[in-house]
């Protein structure tokens, strides 16, 4: 897990061609081609396909397996240390070593599947450490509509650290940062490549992640300059340990040895019409309707406010960053914050404490796991079945126009493919939906609404015959009459109320202005009750929706006034509360 907070000095003195990537290819050009759209679908169909939505998803829970997770994890802890710029030539230590590993592992499971997968290095050269040439590790499972080429990435870095981030020699096994990634997507490609799917889907390894998300950047500014469509990327990273340390990055955990098996985080960019948080709406409600009524343990899926934890970043930031769709699962529950520089800094995390577990009754075995092998195998029928699904799923419609008469909510739904049924998703407070509404053999619908006084965030995602839904659409702001909003300077700039709210850890303050206007600066300033300020966040004015991100961290609670000033007038203040 990248931490960012300290890093630039670092980067100058140490690595001084960070943003050099040159020479980015595949070292297998037919991967470029599948890419592409550029072959023969028949060419990688099994001898007898299946592509059942709910046969998969009921496969996927019910063949994970927690032991073939532990081996990939008892593997891939023997390179002792998998630093982006560490041994190359050995067979048996180093990132290269591991990195050849991984691709023996998805060529042994595509020779399982008939040669189903496509298989080979992104390679690109960048001066890391001292190390100039690094390789992501892919295997594609070609999709079977090359209609539409773009793909599903599910992705996880395979690079480990401990605190010299240049250390090349420690002992940095990574087990929960991140070898539990990297054994998820393994397991996932066991299971997925028995099926057959629209969409081609991308399984990857990356490198370079703890030196400034490298290899993710290699493989989404490759995909920009050569066009290559990606419809989703699912990130995973520490997503096998359920033990909170004595620090964890905000949005922390409780504190010192808490326990959390049952919940995962999805982090992604943005608030109001985000791609990123649509995906990760998705993602979630594809698990409740699929996997939540048959699943032995049921997992809470939370749908965080920022992007990544404060100070913190993933894998996925690249690729949101080149407006392709993307979020992050984390664990509930990390073990440190990796402020390594920190004399009392006592955590696993970023150090060569990172080890799968120790043994307590001294029989040279390990007896006490620092992953959670179950709890793995959970969040891997969470990515699976997204994912699949997103693979499977038909194209999204959008809304065409949204009123309201009344008590009544219009809306008409723009779709050239026709699919005709619709799943239309409604927003307030929460980054959830709060309600769901299927229009059914039609492009129109009519919906009561539950209440006046809230503003509605609404999307569409079509639905196919299978019954599968597509991505939701973007999202449409419905104003609706009876609404308690402040309204300044006859509606020039409106200030909403914060989502979520409550809220916990952090939330999305937004205002929106209605006409374009000549400001020089403006910020949100929050007070707590007694007046005493908070924190001041400089704000962008566009016309449109804008949001900014508050973090307040955990283990708080209380009332606390949001005000908006432009120009130093203060326009409007609101009251959130934060509950945790």
């Amino acid at each position: 897990m990248k931490i960012l907070f300290l890093f630039l000095a670092f980067f100058v003195t140490v690595l001084p061609d960070l943003s050099a990537q040159t020479n980015i290819h595949f070292t297998n050009p037919v991967i470029y081609n599948v890419l592409k759209g550029n072959y023969n679908p028949e060419d990688y169909l099994p001898a007898f396909p299946v592509d059942d939505p709910y046969a998969i998803a009921t496969d996927l829970n019910a063949e994970i397996n927690p032991d073939s997770l532990k081996a990939t994890l008892l593997s891939l802890e023997a390179f002792h240390n998998r630093n982006t710029a560490s041994d190359t030539i050995s067979e048996t230590t180093g990132i290269g070593a591991a990195r050849k590993w991984v691709l023996s592992q998805f060529e042994r499971l595509s020779l399982l599947q008939g040669s189903r997968l496509v298989t080979g290095y992104l390679q690109f050269d960048q001066d890391v450490c001292g190390m100039m040439s690094h390789k992501d590790v892919v295997a594609i499972l070609p999709g079977r509509d090359i209609s539409d080429p773009s793909s599903i990435i599910i992705e996880a870095h395979l690079d480990s650290r401990c605190k010299d981030n240049c250390d090349i020699t420690c002992l940095a096994q990574g087990m929960e940062d991140n070898g539990s990634g990297v054994a998820l997507i393994l397991e996932l490609a066991r299971i997925m490549s028995r099926y057959v799917y629209d969409h081609t889907i991308v399984f990857m390894t990356v490198t370079g992640e703890e030196q400034g998300l490298l290899g993710a950047n290699a493989y989404s500014d490759y995909a920009l300059a050569q066009s290559i469509p990606i419809k989703a990327v699912l990130n995973n990273d520490i997503v096998g340990g359920i033990i909170c340390g004595e620090t964890s990055s905000p949005p922390s955990c409780p504190g010192l040895n808490n326990i959390d098996s049952t919940q995962v985080r999805l982090f992604s960019f943005g608030g109001f019409n985000s791609p990123h948080k649509a995906l990760s709406r998705f993602i979630k409600l594809e698990y409740q309707e699929m996997i939540k009524p048959i699943a032995k343990v049921p997992m809470q899926v939370s749908i965080m406010s920022p992007e990544d934890r404060t100070g913190r970043g993933s894998d996925h930031i690249p690729f949101r960053e080149n407006g392709f769709a993307a979020m992050r699962f984390c664990s509930a529950n990390e073990h440190g914050n990796a402020d390594v520089t920190n004399p009392d800094y006592h955590d696993r995390q970023h150090t060569s404490d990172d080890i799968l577990g120790v043994d307590r009754d001294g029989d040279l075995v390990i007896d006490s796991f620092f992953v959670d092998f179950d709890y793995l195998a959970r969040n891997a029928v969470v990515n699976g079945t997204g994912a699949a699904m997103a693979a499977l799923g038909p194209k999204s419609p959008s809304i065409l126009s949204v009123g309201q008469d009344g008590k009544f909510l219009y809306i008409e739904i723009a779709d050239p493919i026709d699919y005709n049924h619709y799943l239309v998703g409604l927003r307030t407070f929460t980054n959830d939906f709060d309600t769901l509404y299927y229009v059914m053999n039609s492009k129109t619908g009519v919906f009561e609404l539950p209440s006046r006084q809230v503003n509605i965030f609404i999307s569409a995602a079509a639905i196919d015959s299978r019954g599968i839904e597509s991505l939701f659409s973007e999202e449409k702001l419905v104003r609706l009459t009876g609404t308690h909003d402040e309204q300044i300077e006859a509606n020039k700039i409106e200030l909403l109320q914060n989502k979520p709210n409550p809220f916990d850890e952090s939330t999305i303050i937004s205002f929106l202005v209605n006409e374009p206007l000549s400001v020089q600066h403006a910020k949100i300033v929050i007070t707590d009750v007694k007046g005493k300020i908070v924190k001041e966040i400089p704000a962008d004015v566009k016309t449109g929706m804008n949001e900014v991100l508050f973090e307040h961290g955990y283990n708080a609670t209380g009332t606390y006034f949001y005000s908006l000033y432009v120009d130093d007038q203060l326009i409007a203040t609101k009251k959130m509360v934060f509950a945790n």
